[in-house]
């Protein structure tokens, strides 16, 4: 089959000029319009990789001590019967694991040194199947013995309060004894059998995990006052979170971790928004200067349009040329553009060292950074729509040079010709 002579005489116009000095600019106009468009598709598709990176490197630290949803009973009260309400939950095919745990606020101390902090009261034998730390760590989790009042801080808490390993600390619940005197806080020793360092600071610096059994008798609950939940697949925690509080019942309260974190959840969506709409200007404006090449090309080409409309060119033929024109350097400039930006965002790990070493000098350094290392995430989520946004904007760029080309008068095009 034949290709349209539209698609052909415009392809040949895309290619690299060969009659004269004009010609030569309009195509070093129409190469850089292919450049902008290129650079602006790799600099979407590097910078939203790059932010996946760190958006996953920090939720993975995250996840690392937390769980993915958590199911507990309003007022911080025990659940009659966690197991029961692990099972029901377990019925979604999308829950892996299951453990229960007790949580409070209370104030971690030694000495004259005090930190409030979140006290997870945990079973070590169940932990692992819901958080990673107690997976991988589990003899540090199994120190965790009922009785023996043991405690593991995250590694800042530890710093802050100035508690090495074997130390007492002390735990001081606001919800104390009534006595004549007035309400006086319970206080409990416990001593340091562990650190666990997560990577992140929120957590290591405000965490501390004891046994569930001594979380029960500080508090003074009947029993756990939750379960944690274990998902598959951890980007479906809303999703999952919104189908087991219809299934639990109005009774308990289904929480999962983009809610518990949600500050931070929301501001890299907003941040992720924003830098995709911006970096989408630089391609919006690159795919626009082919309005400028198309125009110049359309007034080099007025002698050739004229030919063609006494030949029995229609105007729509003449308008199909100049958008297939346009949409060839869009769809090049597209193509390359992704080609490089996936490239680069698939080296990412390599580039970056290459180049501190050749700058001497460490992007992220460890001492300020926790990340020193730059991660790089490619999602075709991300790469599909940039793809199609870059192609929508390079054809409608197109529009009106086209439009231009087909209202060419051939006698007024040929009168000095």
């Amino acid at each position: 089959m034949n290709m349209p002579y539209e698609w052909h005489i415009g392809w040949r116009y895309t290619r690299a000029g060969r009659g004269g000095r004009r010609n030569g600019f309009i195509s070093f106009i129409s190469g850089v319009s292919m450049l902008g468009i290129g650079l602006g598709v790799a600099a979407l598709i590097i910078v939203l990789s790059v932010m996946n990176g760190f958006q996953k490197e920090v939720r993975n630290r995250m996840l690392s001590v937390i769980s993915h949803v958590e199911v507990y009973t309003p007022g911080s009260t025990a659940l009659p019967d966690w197991r029961a309400t692990a099972a029901a939950a377990a019925k979604n095919p999308a829950v892996r694991g299951a453990a229960p745990y007790i949580t409070a606020q209370a104030l971690v101390g030694r000495g004259d040194e005090l930190r409030g902090a979140i006290i997870r009261g945990i079973d070590p034998a169940e932990e692992g199947k819901v958080t990673e730390i107690a997976r991988t760590q589990k003899a540090l989790v199994d120190r965790l013995v009922p009785g023996e009042w043991n405690i593991v801080l995250g590694v800042e808490l530890a710093r802050l309060v100035g508690a090495r390993i074997g130390d007492k600390v002390t735990l001081v619940s606001p919800s104390g004894q009534v006595t004549p005197a007035g309400v006086v806080p319970r206080l409990k020793q416990f001593t340091l059998v562990g650190v666990f360092e997560a990577g992140h600071y929120e957590y290591d610096s405000a965490l501390a995990l004891i046994h569930i059994d001594d979380a029960a008798r500080l508090f003074r609950v009947e029993g756990p006052m939750g379960v944690q939940l274990r998902l598959a697949d951890v980007n479906d925690a809303p999703r999952v979170g919104a189908e087991l509080q219809q299934s639990l019942g109005p009774d308990l309260v289904v929480r999962d971790w983009t809610r518990v974190n949600r500050n931070w959840y929301d501001a890299v969506q907003i941040e992720k928004r924003l830098m995709f709409i911006i970096l989408t200007l630089i391609v919006a404006v690159a795919a626009f200067n082919l309005v400028s090449t198309l125009v110049m090309t359309v007034t080099d080409k007025r002698a050739d349009i004229a030919i063609l409309r006494t030949l029995g060119a229609s105007p729509r033929s003449i308008m199909g040329i100049f958008m297939v024109q346009g949409a060839a350097a869009g769809v090049i400039g597209t193509l390359s553009g992704v080609a490089f930006g996936l490239l680069v965002a698939y080296n990412i790990d390599v580039i970056v060292p290459a180049l501190e070493r050749a700058l001497g000098m460490a992007f992220l350094p460890g001492s300020i950074y926790v990340i020193s290392r730059m991660p790089s995430e490619p999602l075709a989520s991300d790469i599909v729509p940039i793809v199609v946004i870059s192609l929508v904007l390079a054809f409608v760029a197109t529009i009106y040079p086209s439009w231009r080309a087909s209202r060419v008068n051939p006698a007024e095009a040929l009168r000095y010709e």
